[in-house]
């Protein structure tokens, strides 16, 4: 009977003997939270706007509802390098930037904690990066660093070639910024933020994502702060988007050379906020939105073979104000509040941003 009565409470007591599972890791914060702006000329920003007529078109971007921002970067969208590279000053533009992407709008957002970069490029700009790297590369990237440090802004470099793009070039304009704003991964300097577009996944822009990847979205040895993965031809589903920024993280194996693996830790997730001509719930609805579909996915996604933390940084939202001629834009009363600013307080979004996960 006492044989019976040990074998009784053996599994109890071997229950209580046993080590604690580890606890499971938390979701990484979402770091990077930001808007593409295109003001309200379809990504021109070819005149000096009013402040206040500003505000009234995008108060969203700084005030969720309840006093605070609703992003904590705001990249303003584009820059053309050639007109960059020659300092171009015409009715449109001054010393090579846009006349509208002004010291008066770069405050009105860093005043509020959000950090604002330039885009330099675009798909309408590709013959113009082609042009420019052809040039002078290093001299655009100086140039590129002087507009940093004047407005003190971060820049992106959004060169859409898919056909034979100039990687020397691209080497040559970062090797001169970098020679001048150094890689900080305090994120102090506002002008050492240099980021780069990519594709939604692996399968466009083949060649600059493969060069990127394998050289300057590295943890060890870090030249680029991290890569956007730009948004799909049009909005699909939560599971759609996921695959695309999958390949990222897995690379592509099986391409000639290959793309190696992207770490989670330097990739962001693009989505949709104006797209058509009715408002998207990314942009109105969190409840109902990608990000919030995607959310646990972006704060969980595991390292497969580059990196070592799991969580791309966080998401950037294509865009801003006037995106295009055909659209709605977010120019409603609440602008996307209710969708980008939810999503804010939902992931807890730091603002300012703080430094970025380098691992």
């Amino acid at each position: 009977m006492r044989h019976k009565g040990l074998l009784a409470v053996l599994p109890m007591l071997l229950t209580l003997l046993a080590p604690a599972a580890p606890a499971a890791a938390a979701p990484a914060p979402v770091q990077v939270y930001g808007a593409w702006h295109c003001g309200d000329d379809y990504c021109t920003w070819s005149r000096v706007r009013d402040v206040a007529e500003f505000d009234a078109k995008n108060h969203w971007l700084i005030d969720r509802g309840d006093g605070r921002p609703s992003v904590n970067v705001v990249v303003l969208s584009f820059v053309d390098p050639l007109e960059l590279l020659h300092g171009t000053t015409d009715a449109t533009t001054a010393n090579g930037v846009p006349v509208g992407m002004n010291r008066e709008i770069v405050q009105y957002f860093t005043s509020r904690g959000i950090r604002v970069m330039l885009s330099i490029g675009g798909i309408t700009y590709t013959d113009a990066w082609d042009a420019a790297l052809a040039e002078d590369p290093a001299g655009l990237g100086r140039a590129a660093a002087a507009v940093a440090a004047d407005l003190g802004v971060g820049i992106e470099i959004d060169y859409e070639q898919n056909t034979g793009p100039n990687l020397a070039g691209l080497q040559s304009f970062i090797d001169a910024y970098r020679s001048v704003h150094p890689y900080d991964a305090t994120g102090a300097n506002p002008a050492a933020r240099l980021t780069l577009d990519t594709a939604a996944g692996d399968r466009w822009l083949i060649d600059i994502n493969r060069k990127a990847t394998a050289d300057w979205l590295r943890t060890d040895t870090p030249v680029l702060d991290y890569a956007n993965a730009m948004v799909t031809a049009r909005p699909t589903s939560a599971s759609s988007h996921i695959a695309n920024w999958q390949e990222h993280l897995d690379g592509k194996s099986q391409y000639s050379p290959p793309v190696p693996p992207l770490a989670p830790a330097k990739l962001t997730a693009g989505l949709y906020i104006a797209y058509g001509r009715s408002p998207l719930p990314e942009c109105t609805n969190y409840a109902n939105s990608l990000q919030k579909a995607t959310g646990d996915w972006v704060r969980n996604a595991a390292p497969n073979g580059a990196g070592t933390t799991s969580g791309l940084l966080g998401y950037m939202f294509w865009a801003a104000e006037k995106p295009s001629t055909r659209g709605l834009g977010t120019q409603e009363p609440d602008g996307c509040a209710g969708g980008v600013g939810a999503g804010a307080t939902s992931f807890g979004v730091q603002v300012p941003m703080g430094p970025l996960r380098q691992s």
